[in-house]
């Protein structure tokens, strides 16, 4: 089962490595679906999985410039305090109970849905913000708290939207930034939002270390390969069926 895990991990890093878009979106619904793992479990130890992950993109990223911290400052405003709410709600229910357990899944199962339509529709969101002037600067920072705030919560209940979904908003919020900002932006906010989400689920027991290590010891030379693969194969072929992986997936969630 070990071996699996690692399987898993590895292609899910590969994934990632190749279109950007988030573990969260790919590693829990593996687990839960795959692996029978509890929903709640699967969706903490994806969190602590993303948050050391994604802490690498953010050295990467900072020496290259491609952070805007005021942003990230803006989302993290909203995103902190949401995840700590959800994570307070969490901790009354019963986790094990059918209830929680369907309630995550169906949550899951939208936000994969909702990550699949970002995915898929992302370069012409933003065209079409960028050549409307959909939104205006004095907007945008009440409109990147409240992003944080339906991050924080989504993110904490299914693991799912800190890539995909994060990135899509922000390109629509700010479509005069540079792709490679937005992207940097995302991932530098993800980090502590996912690492504050992480540890509010370990403070509720659903986090499974052991499986957390497994699932690195592919994931890490997953990314590194899917990064060098990534400029060699049609990265819209690649998004397309990542897309309509998503939404079968999310589907099955829903109607399971």
């Amino acid at each position: 089962m070990e071996f699996s895990y690692i399987v898993a991990g590895f292609v899910v890093g590969l994934l990632v490595g190749l279109t950007g878009v988030g573990g969260g979106s790919l590693m829990t619904p593996i687990l839960v679906l795959f692996f029978h793992i509890k929903p709640a479990l699967a969706v903490g130890t994806d969190l602590l999985y993303a948050a050391v992950t994604k802490s690498v993109g953010i050295f990467a990223h900072g020496k290259l410039g491609n952070i805007n911290w005021k942003i990230v400052r803006l989302l993290a405003c909203g995103s902190v305090p949401a995840s700590i709410i959800t994570t307070f709600n969490l901790k009354y229910m019963d986790m094990a109970s059918d209830a929680a357990v369907n309630t995550i899944k169906f949550w899951l199962g939208i936000a994969l849905l909702v990550t699949s339509l970002s995915v898929l529709f992302r370069t012409q969101l933003a065209k079409y913000s960028k050549k409307e002037h959909l939104i205006s600067a004095k907007c945008t920072p009440y409109l990147t708290v409240l992003l944080g705030l339906v991050l924080g919560a989504l993110v904490t209940l299914t693991s799912v939207g800190a890539g995909a979904l994060g990135v899509t908003a922000l390109l629509i919020i700010y479509p005069n930034r540079a792709i490679t900002t937005i992207i940097g932006t995302d991932i530098a906010h993800a980090v502590p939002l996912t690492l504050v989400a992480g540890l509010g689920h370990a403070s509720i027991g659903t986090v499974d270390y052991s499986l957390l290590g497994t699932l690195l010891m592919g994931s890490i030379p997953g990314i590194w390969i899917g990064s060098h693969l990534s400029s060699k194969l049609a990265e819209h072929s690649v998004r397309i069926a990542l897309a309509l992986i998503l939404i079968f997936v999310g589907l099955k969630l829903i109607f399971h």
